[in-house]
C-alpha cells in the first residue's frame, strides 16, 4: 500500500470542493447581499499505530497510519459595501440583522438583500417574490391610491404620510448555524430562533453588495490549479514506481 497515493487523492477530492465553493462564490460575486462561502482544512489520522495485547508496538484497526485533509465549510457574515441606488424600494440594513420573509410553503428565512419591488396586489416582496415580514410578522401592504414611500432609518415604512408598518430586521445569537439556500436567503437551525434587533439602522435607496472580493477568488483558483496538478504528478510518479516495482518482481 502506498500511502501517497492514498493522501494525494484525498486531497484532490478536497480540492475539487474547495473548487465549487470558488465557482460559487465568482458566480455570486455581483448577487445583492451574498455572503461568502468560506473553506477551512483540518487533518484527521486514520489506521493510528496502538499497542497490542503482547505489549509490543502493534497496529489495530488494520492498515497504515496516514494523515489526510479533512474539508470543512463555512460563511462569511462580513458586511459588504453598501452602493446608492435611488430607488425608493431599496433598503440597506446598516450594522447587524437581516430581513424577515415568508418563502411560498409558509415558512420563514432571512437575507441582508432589501432589493424591494411591489407585487401586483401591492404586497411588498423581495427579488424572488417573497413577502417581506413586518414586525408583527404580517406582510407590508401599499395603499391603492399610490404615493411616495419612504423609510425611516429604524425600518418604518410610509406611503405618503401614512405608515404601512416596520420592516422586522431580526438576528441570530449564532449566524453560523444558518443554512444557506438559493437565492442569498438563509434558514434558521431547527433550535435556533431569531431575536429582533432592538434599534434597527436602516438606509433607504441603497443596497448592500456581496463581501465578496472576486480578486481574492481568482487567486485562490490559481492555487487550486497548481495544487491540484502538484497532486496528480505525486500519483502519477507513485504508479510509474509501483509498475516498475511489479516489473521488477516478475
Amino acid at each position: 500500500m502506498s500511502i501517497g497515493l492514498y493522501q494525494s487523492a484525498s486531497a484532490l477530492s478536497a480540492l475539487e470542493r474547495w473548487q465549487d465553493v470558488v465557482s460559487q462564490n465568482i458566480t455570486s460575486s455581483q448577487t445583492t447581499g451574498y455572503r461568502k462561502r468560506t473553506v477551512s482544512f483540518s487533518t484527521q489520522m486514520s489506521g493510528e499505530l496502538l499497542p497490542n495485547p503482547s505489549g509490543r508496538a502493534g497496529q489495530q484497526g488494520g492498515g497504515m497510519p496516514m494523515i489526510f485533509p479533512k474539508f470543512n465549510s463555512g460563511i462569511n457574515f462580513m458586511t459588504g459595501e453598501t452602493q446608492p441606488t435611488r430607488r425608493d424600494l431599496d433598503v440597506a440594513i446598516q450594522g447587524e440583522g437581516f430581513f424577515e420573509v415568508q418563502m411560498q410553503d409558509g415558512s420563514k428565512a432571512y437575507t441582508r438583500s432589501g432589493e424591494f419591488r411591489m407585487r401586483s396586489d401591492r404586497t411588498l416582496v423581495s427579488t424572488g417574490g417573497q413577502e417581506v415580514l413586518s414586525t408583527a410578522g404580517n406582510p407590508i401592504l401599499f395603499l391603492p391610491g399610490g404615493g411616495d414611500v419612504s423609510v425611516n432609518r429604524d425600518g418604518t415604512i410610509f406611503q405618503g404620510t401614512t405608515a404601512l408598518g416596520k420592516i422586522a430586521v431580526q438576528k441570530f445569537s449564532d449566524p453560523a448555524t444558518l443554512k444557506p439556500i438559493a437565492g442569498g436567503y438563509f434558514l434558521p437551525a431547527d433550535n435556533e430562533a431569531p431575536e429582533p434587533v432592538m434599534e434597527p439602522e436602516l438606509l433607504q435607496g441603497y443596497l448592500e453588495g456581496s463581501n465578496v472580493s472576486s480578486l481574492r477568488e481568482m487567486v485562490d483558483m490559481v492555487i487550486i490549479s497548481r495544487a491540484y496538478e502538484a497532486n496528480q504528478k505525486i500519483i502519477s510518479t507513485v504508479e510509474q514506481t509501483m509498475q516498475k516495482t511489479i516489473d521488477a518482481l516478475g
